[in-house]
C-alpha cells in the first residue's frame, strides 16, 4: 500500500511537470528578442485549470475571439491615435500591435485596440499575458478588462480592471481597478520592472478581491470588494491596446522611435476547478 501511494504521488508530480512544460516552454525564440527567458510555470494545477487561451500560433488573428475597435475620437482620454485593424498582426507566434506615425483623418498616429467583448468573457480566475512592451515617450500600452455590461451601464459603474499599464520610458508597471461608489473610485499600485523584456502580467480575481503579479511575484492586493464594488461580481472581457498620447502619458510623442511594437506571446485564463 505504501509503495502504491509513493508511485501514485510520483506519477501525479510528473503529470504536473509535463503540463507546465507544455505551456511555459512553448517557444524558445520570439520576434523582437534573441532567446527570451522562459516564462514562469502556470498556476497551481491542483487548484486552477486552463479554461481558455490564445497562443497566437496561427497565421492570422482569430476573429472568433477578437474584435477590433475603430476610431480616433480620443477614447475619453484625449488620445491621439486612430485605432484600426491594420496595426495588428501575427509575427513568429506573437500578436503584435504597432503604433505608427501616419495620418488617418485628423489623427496623426495609428494603432490597434482589441477586445474579446461578446466572445470571451469571464467572471473570476487568473488572467495572464506574456508581453514585451514598447518603451517610448508618449506611448501607453495596456492589458486590461471592462465589465461586459458597459453598453448598458456607463463607465465606471461597469467596472474596470487594469492588469498592466505602462507609460512613457520609465520602469513602472501599474495595476488598478476602477468602479463607482457615489462617483469614480480607484485603487491600485505599481512596481518596477524591465518593460522592454518579456514578462508575465497577471491577476488573481476572486469574489473577495484582486491580487496583481509580475512573473508570479505579487506586488499588490485589494480586498476592497465590500466598499460598494459589486461591479466585480460579474463577467468582464479582455482588452489589449497601445494608445498614443493621452491625459496620463502626455501629448509629447517621440516620433523618432516610431513605429513601435507591443509583442504578446499569449493570453491565458485559468479558473478554479
Amino acid at each position: 500500500m505504501k509503495l502504491n501511494k509513493i508511485t501514485s504521488a510520483l506519477l501525479s508530480g510528473l503529470a504536473i511537470l509535463i503540463f507546465a512544460c507544455s505551456l511555459s516552454c512553448k517557444k524558445s525564440t520570439s520576434s523582437g528578442s534573441n532567446n527570451p527567458p522562459p516564462p514562469p510555470p502556470p498556476p497551481d494545477t491542483t487548484t486552477y485549470q486552463l479554461v481558455w487561451a490564445d497562443e497566437f500560433d496561427d497565421d492570422s488573428i482569430d476573429m472568433n475571439t477578437w474584435n477590433f475597435e475603430r476610431g480616433g475620437n480620443g477614447w475619453g482620454n484625449n488620445e491621439q491615435e486612430y485605432y484600426q485593424a491594420d496595426n495588428a498582426s501575427i509575427e513568429n507566434g506573437n500578436l503584435v500591435i504597432t503604433a505608427r506615425k501616419e495620418t488617418v483623418g485628423t489623427n496623426q498616429y495609428t494603432s490597434s485596440r482589441m477586445t474579446t467583448q461578446g466572445k470571451k468573457e469571464f467572471e473570476y480566475g487568473i488572467i495572464e499575458a506574456r508581453i514585451k512592451l514598447p518603451v517610448v515617450k508618449g506611448l501607453w500600452p495596456a492589458f486590461w478588462m471592462l465589465g461586459s455590461d458597459i453598453n448598458t451601464v456607463p463607465w465606471p459603474k461597469c467596472g474596470e480592471i487594469d492588469i498592466m499599464e505602462h507609460i512613457n520610458t520609465d520602469s513602472l508597471i501599474y495595476g488598478t481597478m476602477h468602479w463607482d461608489n457615489n462617483g469614480h473610485v480607484q485603487e491600485g499600485s505599481h512596481t518596477t520592472s524591465s518593460p522592454s523584456a518579456y514578462h508575465v502580467y497577471s491577476m488573481e480575481w476572486t469574489k473577495f478581491g484582486i491580487k496583481w503579479y509580475i512573473d508570479s511575484l505579487q506586488y499588490y492586493r485589494s480586498d476592497n470588494f465590500t466598499n460598494g464594488s459589486e461591479e466585480f461580481q460579474a463577467p468582464f472581457f479582455i482588452l489589449l491596446n497601445v494608445a498614443v498620447g493621452g491625459n496620463w502619458p502626455g501629448q509629447d510623442i517621440d516620433d523618432s522611435l516610431l513605429p513601435a511594437k507591443m509583442y504578446v506571446d499569449y493570453v491565458r485564463v485559468y479558473q478554479k476547478k
